[in-house]
């Protein structure tokens, strides 16, 4: 009698454990069968070309087109510099672009950077050296010798995005920056000079907590000579797409 008690509890034990946990899969089955998934955690963002109206030329939207397509920029924020449109662009990492803006350029034509160039003094740089090197760039927050918030394009050629500087009159950057050509936009020693309210309310928001990626278009070498992964089948497929 007493076994058959101990039976009995046992047996019923086992019988509520078993409709507990066919009760905890119902849970977890029905919902799938009617359509309702599982919560799903943040997506990424589709990556997609859009230069919105912004005007761009044939290669700043060839090269855009590129990054974006192939991530190249991975998950950071990019920028283009079209040195012969003297204009910079900057985009989320998705390909959003974030705005656009005229910018002041080094003063001599040329796509390389003269070696040691980062280490001489300002006044040692001689006119025809005054250069903003073309390729591609992780870019790196900091700040310069004036203390100044500035956006490292190049740390060892001593090349960065800032601020426009009007410490000398007489080269008229504010002129320069204003008017409708590129022509006039050549006078600093190779830094890319940008107005200051496009630099704290769009540059510096999206790059000033970690790298990104800058790409200066060149001037004298062609586009493929400077990134060589555009002239293979692949980027010449991807071509297309919104912009």
């Amino acid at each position: 009698m007493r076994l058959t008690r101990y039976f009995d509890k046992d047996l019923i034990q086992g019988l509520c454990c078993g409709l507990l946990a066919g009760a905890a899969v119902l849970a977890v089955v029905l919902p799938l069968r009617s359509g309702a998934l599982p919560a799903a955690g943040p997506q990424p963002a589709q990556r997609e070309l859009d230069f919105a109206d912004e005007p761009a030329t044939a290669d700043a939207r060839r090269l855009a087109q590129w990054v974006v397509a192939s991530a190249d920029n991975g998950t950071r924020p990019f920028v283009i510099l079209d040195k012969q449109d003297a204009r910079v662009f900057v985009f989320a990492a998705s390909g959003r672009l974030l705005g656009a803006t005229p910018v002041l350029l080094g003063y001599a034509r040329g796509d390389d950077s003269v070696p040691g160039i980062g280490s001489r003094p300002i006044e040692a740089v001689l006119p025809e050296e005054r250069t903003t090197p073309a390729g591609r760039f992780l870019s790196v927050p900091g700040r310069n010798t004036l203390d100044e918030d500035v956006l490292w394009v190049d740390y060892g050629a001593a090349v960065s995005m800032h601020r426009i500087r009007l410490t000398d009159p007489a080269e008229r950057r504010a002129e320069r920056l204003a008017t409708p050509t590129a022509a006039d936009n050549r006078i600093s020693y190779g830094c890319i000079n940008m107005p200051v309210p496009f630099f704290e309310q769009v540059l510096w928001p999206n790059l000033r907590s970690g790298q990104g990626v800058v790409y200066v278009l060149p001037e004298v070498k062609s586009l493929e000579q400077t990134f060589p992964a555009l002239a293979t089948p692949a980027a010449t497929a991807s071509a297309g797409g919104r912009d």
